[in-house]
């Protein structure tokens, strides 16, 4: 993993790997990047016939980069794991399988998404690393797991809301303000801190405008999508409508 907004050694790496791919005339596959790293490096290796990136299913957090050799080439070495969860004793979250999953001095980029949902574990995983996961993450806080490769590739579901928050306007630090419930001379700290995320790259200027459908994420507080300015108040603030991931 990378220092946050410090690239440099990851986007090495990828042109290493692309130059072997094209060298070798083989297909190579990156480590899993989060949305930051994977942000930054659509930037500099744009999706294209020879460059795709992969997370297991569509619209997947966590991406692999993949330089293909074939522009018809489809491979991916991603593959999903379920596991059943029993909860009626024991009861896991995120954390408990991220902390099972750090036990096994597993790197945050050796594995992609995972979530529970209706009673069950699902995890994208290398191929590589198939073996070795369902031979040892057997228990998760004290609850005994059996993972198994399938063939389907669920995607997760997201839990959303709806609010309105009374905004200045629709700068960063305007919106920034109004989700924190704190003032804008705050938000701009927040910002030039380091936490806050405009599509998932770190915002740098507090005064940049937000598009409609912008994602917006904010270190202690969450993530949201800006969906839009609904009206303007009569004291000439704007009541902006966000989608609230919960």
């Amino acid at each position: 993993m990378t220092e946050q907004g410090d690239f440099s050694s990851l986007a090495s790496h990828l042109k290493d790997l692309q130059e072997n791919s094209e060298k070798w005339h083989r297909t190579l596959a990156s480590a899993f990047m989060n949305e930051e790293e994977t942000a930054a490096m659509m930037k500099l290796f744009p999706p294209s016939a020879y460059v795709k990136y992969d997370g297991g299913y569509p619209d997947a957090r966590k991406k692999k980069v993949i330089f293909l050799f074939d522009e018809e080439d489809d491979f991916s070495d991603i593959v999903c794991l379920r596991a059943r969860a029993d909860q009626r004793f024991r009861k896991i979250g995120h954390r408990d399988i991220l902390g099972a999953l750090m036990h096994l001095q597993i790197d945050r980029s050796s594995f992609g998404d995972f979530w529970l949902a209706d009673g069950y574990i699902y995890l994208y995983i290398s191929e590589g690393m198939k073996d070795f996961l369902i031979m040892n993450l057997t228990r998760i806080n004290q609850l005994s797991v059996s993972f198994e490769e399938i063939d389907e590739h669920p995607v997760q579901v997201f839990q959303t809301k709806k609010i309105t928050c009374v905004a200045a306007g629709n700068r960063a630090d305007a919106l920034v303000a109004a989700l924190t419930h704190q003032s804008r001379a705050k938000a701009k700290e927040m910002i030039k801190a380091g936490m806050v995320q405009v599509n998932h790259v770190m915002l740098e200027e507090p005064d940049k405008l937000c598009d409609n459908n912008v994602t917006i994420s904010i270190r202690g507080t969450g993530r949201f999508v800006f969906l839009g300015i609904l009206h303007e108040t009569r004291s000439g603030r704007v009541a902006a409508e966000f989608l609230q991931y919960i």
